[in-house]
């Protein structure tokens, strides 16, 4: 619950930092910063809350479903607020297409986290344990890296040329790995019950 609270006020604050950012200013000094910083807090959380439910073998069922929509809450709530905003910018792109790039990537990571949730939710109807494989944390440390990437050059770097790159290189790798990581869950057994 914790999480989701952070979530959601992780999430005003990027939806707040336009207007403020178009006149060069900010709501306080820092501002992102902190935003920054609960999104920090909220992925610990859930670093947290796995490692101790593993540590003290109290896994289940419940956990392995709830854990992964604060997941998806977070990271799908992230990007569709950056499409929102208009953010990152790249490069000299026109609006236009900015706006086209934001919301495929958006679309890209709502579809491949709606279908393996289907998945997940079919296996775990059939006793089948889905929880989450070494691609899905990948591609999960990559969309936070992609999101704090997002938030750190709205915040410090907003023109800088190795700035434009540097997200460009993570947005890539990170919609590369989210697909294949999706592929891979197709791949797993989802319809057999375990024994």
């Amino acid at each position: 619950m914790g999480r989701l609270v952070l979530t959601i006020i992780f999430l005003v604050m990027i939806l707040m930092a336009p207007p403020y950012y178009a006149d060069g200013e900010v709501p306080f000094p820092g501002f992102l910063d902190v935003a920054f910083i609960l999104f920090v807090i909220a992925g610990l959380t859930d670093i947290v809350d796995g490692f101790a439910a593993r540590r003290l073998n109290v896994t289940s069922k419940f956990g392995r479903m709830v854990d992964p929509l604060a997941d998806k809450i977070l990271v799908c709530g992230a990007f569709i607020c950056f499409a929102l905003i208009g953010q990152p910018k790249l490069f000299d792109l026109s609006p236009g297409v900015l706006t086209a790039i934001h919301w495929l990537v958006a679309a890209v990571l709502i579809a491949r986290e709606a279908y393996v949730t289907i998945l997940r939710h079919i296996a775990e109807a059939r006793g089948v344990n889905f929880a989450a494989t070494v691609s899905g944390k990948i591609k999960m440390f990559l969309q936070s890296f992609a999101i704090g990437t997002v938030i750190i050059k709205m915040a410090h770097v907003q023109t800088a040329a190795w700035g434009y790159w540097f997200a460009t290189v993570v947005f890539t790798l990170m919609l590369v790995v989210t697909v294949v990581s999706g592929i891979r869950a197709t791949q797993r057994p989802h319809g057999q019950k375990t024994t």
